[in-house]
């Protein structure tokens, strides 16, 4: 009798004794919980927290839409600020050389268009001092012709320069935005774990290495 009273007293506390530990683990704090295991030097990842961003297919061509209406507004959308003045940059000092080249190669082109009419009176006829009469004019006629084309095929070089540097700033913010979405998280990872099974119809080991890849 007083056998079995005392198993029954040490079963009810060996009872209340689990539903004790039980409720302790439940009622824990997961902030006290985290902060004993950072202290045991356990890195602790709070699952809860973490959310995974979101890929956006159509941000690629939105990007280099923005960037094709207005050069530069694509880099802005992919919050790419410091690329704006290089953009800015390449394709004014494109627009500058153009503007300037296609000036000179009018101004030499009038001035010729006039020699070969019998005009002596264009910028290039005497420049400076005043040549003396019946003097040859400093640009010969065909100085104006080579000059004229000259400067026709510089801005027309810098013409394409100006196309490609525009291109360029479409397909920086296209490749911009996709790799804004490449994933690089922790949660990629690549282990190999050596196993060890045994045959279900010889009963011999078998060994082996197992790939695993996580996303």
């Amino acid at each position: 009798m007083n056998k079995c009273f005392l198993l029954l007293v040490v079963c009810f506390l060996v009872t209340a004794l689990g539903l004790a530990q039980d409720k302790d683990i439940q009622e824990q704090q997961p902030d006290s919980v985290q902060q004993t295991l950072k202290e045991q030097g356990v890195r602790v990842i709070d699952t809860l927290k973490i959310k995974k961003k979101g890929i956006n297919p159509l941000a690629p061509s939105k990007a280099a839409f923005y960037s094709a209406v207005f050069p530069g507004l694509g880099q802005i959308y992919n919050k790419r600020y410091w690329k704006v003045p290089i953009v800015y940059a390449a394709i004014g000092t494109g627009v500058y050389a153009y503007t300037y080249n296609d000036d000179l190669y009018n101004r030499f082109r009038t001035a010729f268009k006039r020699r070969q009419a019998g005009f002596t009176d264009d910028e290039f006829y005497d420049l400076g001092t005043p040549n003396p009469p019946g003097s040859p004019p400093d640009f010969s006629n065909q100085a104006l012709e080579n000059a004229q084309e000259r400067y026709q095929r510089d801005r027309d070089l810098w013409l394409l320069v100006t196309i490609g540097m525009y291109v360029l700033n479409i397909v920086d913010a296209n490749v911009d935005a996709h790799l804004k979405q490449f994933n690089v998280d922790d949660d990629l990872s690549l282990d190999f774990k050596p196993f060890l099974d045994t045959d279900a119809l010889t009963a011999n080991p078998v060994y082996g290495m197992a790939l695993t890849i996580k996303f």
